[in-house]
Formats: C-alpha cells, structure tokens, sequence
C-alpha cells in the first residue's frame, strides 16, 4: 500500500519552516561578526546584491525541483532525468544534511548550554572579553558538558522531526519563528538605548568602502549562498511538500526578505550593545561566545538580555537542524519505503553518533589531527567547503542548462501566472541570473573556498 505523501497545512507555514531553515547560527552569529570584519555598511551593500543576483535565483530553482516532482533530492533528479550523474548529485545533497547536521548540532548544543549557564550566574562577573572567552574554553572543554548538551539538543531536533510535517516541523515553526522575531525586537530595543550605541549603528549604516577588497567580496558572495540554505536539498524537500497552487516566486522572495531582515537585525542587536561597551566590532567568531557575554555583563538587566540572546541563538539553530534531519528522513521514507519514525530515530541517532567525535574535538580529541585539522574542523570543512557549494553550483547548472526551459517556466508559472503576466521581464532576468551569472560566482565561491582563488 503506498504512503499518502504529507504536505504543509499552508503557504504560511512553508514559508516560515523555510525561513527557519535559512534561518540559522549563519544570521546571527557568522553574518554580525563578518560584518565587523570588513567594514560593515559597505559590506552589508555588496552582500545585499549578492543576495539578489545569486541567492534569489537559486532559491526558487531549487524549490521549483522539489514543488515539480513531490519527492526527496534523490528522487527529484531520478524523476527529471535519467542521468544517474544527477541522481547522485542529489544523494551528495542527502550526505551534505548529514555531515552538516553532526556538527551543527555540537554548537546548538553549546547554545542551549549557555541559556543554562545564564540562568546559573556563570556569564555575569565578567571584566572583559577574554574572561568570557576563558570560560567557553573551559566549558567546551568538559567532556560530560559538550556531549550533554550535544544530546538535549538533539533530542529535541528529533522529536520535531518524528511527528511529521505539519504536526512537528510547520507547527514548531509557527511557535519558533515569532518567538526569534519577538526577541530579535526586544534585543533592538535594548541596543539602541545604550549611550553610545548611535556608533553602531553608524558602523552598520554608513559605508566605509575602503574596506571593500576582492576578498571581502567573495565573502559576501559566500554567505549570501549559504545564509539561505541552498546547495544541501533542504529547500528541495521543504519545497516538495507545497502544493502546485503555491507561488513559487513570491514565497521565495518572503524567505529571502525574511533571512536577511533577521540578519541585519541581528547586526543591529549585536553592534549597538558592542560599541555602547567600547569593545571591538571586528572580534571575528568570537563575537557570540567571548566579547558578547562581556558585553551584558556590564550591561543594566544584563542577565535577562543575556539569557533571550543565547534562547534566540538556540532557536536558530533548531529551526535549521530539523530541515538538515528531514533531508535525510525524506530520502529513506520516499525511496526505501522507511516509515517516518523509524526513519527518524534510525538515521536521527546515527548522526548524533557522528556528531559526538566533533563535540570530543574540543576535549578528548582536541590533539587528533587530520591533515592539521581537528574532526569537527574536517567534517565542516567537506560539507561547508566542498559539498554544499558545489551541490548549489549543480542546482544552478540543472535548472539553468539540463531541465527544459519550456519545463522550467512551466513549473514556475504554475500559482503564479498573474506574476509573469503582469511583469514579462522577470522571466528572462531570472533565466539570466540562474542560467549565467549565479554558476559563475558560485564556482568563485567553490574555488575561494578551496584556497584556489
């Protein structure tokens, strides 16, 4: 007897699962402090078209692949084309979700820790950075902490994922996505209203385009692809459960829109506390867990704002873990007939298992190098590095080259005739945009990441 298929309970719903899938540690912990780095404003500018002219496109071809066929990235390709290159391009996609997911949720654990460190008193006597980044040194370095909370976060991961599509993941998402947003306003607020803080928001709002160089463009470009998600057949899954009366186009762009406000509202949030403490924009991946901290501990209700910051954090990275979870799940239940909690709990614990050599790397493991690097280090470095911007590369070139035109403007009409029809022009920039100019700059983004360029 064959599964009926599940399907989001509405348009709403796909779009606030995706955005959470977008939605990540990416916005709020990698976009503040690569900001910083280069300059701010300036870079916010280039990453914004970046955005637009590579993440936009790509977004709604990948959806497109998924909403097309109703099937998994494995499925998906077998369906358009009998190429077995293809196929397995989309079987990286499923390995891409469980190599990310392994690390990814070493560090969602970390945040979930820090809510509780907080709520302990451990993250308010801090005279400076270095205090705080001491203590993060020391917490990750407990064995018995990181694997801790690598499990609870997890768990949770889990239990989403094994109660379905609209009863776990749209439904969590409609709790998740306006509590992050609600937090997201309140930490605004409280930034804003910090003598001093007017100097982050010049440093966030006011160009400074000598600190624009080749590098600091491609990562723009480089965070622009992988803020949203693209290239790991997250978006291809979620994009499979929508129905083929949904506009494609128009929910892209409300997950676009949503992304990226969240990210500057996140730089706006951060850069305002930042400069009302006199510390430095530019501390690099430390930013979160070191100068923050020390940050609201010299801050009035410091604990409180400490505490919605690091639940904000770990929001993110759920509503990101359960889209890497259910890549795979998708696969097993749509190609090898897996019922969903089998699937969940089988292949949702053999990726905790994997994710446990990556939480060591910072204890036990720390001195066991691979090519000089740690495991946690290897393991992002092939999935971050290699598999996800080639898989986007690949995404790019099959919808802009291998499926039909005829085909593709087919699909993507579909709920959204009145678009097309009422702006002709977008068809042929959008075909431009995917067809020419995204695969270029993804392979730019490939190679630099690579150390090539």
């Amino acid at each position: 007897m064959t599964q009926t298929r599940e399907a989001w309970g509405s348009r709403f719903g796909f779009v606030l699962a995706a955005a959470g899938s977008a939605v990540g540690l990416g916005n709020i912990w990698k976009f503040p402090y690569i900001a910083g780095e280069n300059g701010g404003a300036a870079f916010i500018f280039i990453y914004l078209i970046c955005i637009a002219i590579i993440g936009f496109p790509v977004l709604i071809g990948e959806i497109l692949i998924g909403r097309t066929t109703q099937k998994n990235p494995v499925g998906a390709f077998a369906a358009l084309t009998h190429s077995k290159l293809w196929v397995s391009i989309g079987f990286m996609g499923v390995i891409a979700g469980f190599l990310i997911l392994s690390f990814y949720s070493v560090i969602g654990g970390w945040t979930i820790g820090y809510v509780v460190e907080t709520i302990r008193g451990s993250l308010s006597n801090f005279n400076n950075p270095e205090e705080a980044g001491a203590l993060f040194g020391e917490l990750v370095g407990n064995v018995g902490w990181g694997l801790g909370f690598h499990t609870l976060f997890f768990g949770l991961v889990i239990g989403i994922v094994i109660r379905g599509v609209q009863g776990g993941i749209e439904r969590s998402s409609k709790i998740m996505m306006p509590i992050l947003l609600s937090i997201l306003v309140i930490l605004i607020i409280r930034g804003v209203t910090l003598e001093g803080a007017s100097k982050g928001l010049a440093f966030l709002w006011v160009p400074d385009w000598s600190k624009i160089t080749g590098q600091a463009v491609l990562i723009a470009l480089g965070h622009a692809f992988f803020t949203l998600s693209l290239g790991m057949g997250a978006m291809l899954t979620y994009g499979s459960y929508m129905s083929k009366q949904d506009n494609v186009v128009s929910s892209a762009a409300l997950i676009v829109f949503l992304d990226t406000a969240i990210a500057i509202m996140a730089g706006v949030a951060i850069f305002t506390a930042v400069f009302a403490s006199g510390l430095d924009p530019a501390a690099g991946p430390g930013l979160i867990f070191q100068t923050l901290p020390a940050v609201f501990s010299t801050m009035p209700g410091g604990v409180y704002f400490s505490f919605l910051f690091f639940l904000l954090l770990a929001i993110a990275a759920l509503t990101s873990a359960i889209s890497l979870l259910e890549v795979v799940v998708a696969y097993f239940v749509d190609e090898k007939g897996w019922d969903r909690k089998g699937a969940t709990l089988v292949f949702g614990g053999s990726i905790f298992l994997l994710g446990i050599p990556s939480a060591l790397s910072f204890n036990l493991m720390a001195d066991m190098k691979i090519f000089d690097k740690t495991f946690f280090d290897v393991v992002d470095f092939v999935a971050s590095n290699v598999l996800l911007p080639f898989g986007g590369l690949m995404i790019a070139i099959f919808v802009g080259w291998i499926w039909s035109r005829t085909a593709v403007i087919a699909a993507a009409k579909e709920g959204a005739e009145t678009l097309f029809e009422s702006y002709p022009w977008f068809e042929t920039l959008w075909f431009i945009f995917l067809k020419y100019v995204a695969p270029i700059l993804i392979a730019l983004v490939l190679l630099n990441s690579l150390g090539i360029v």
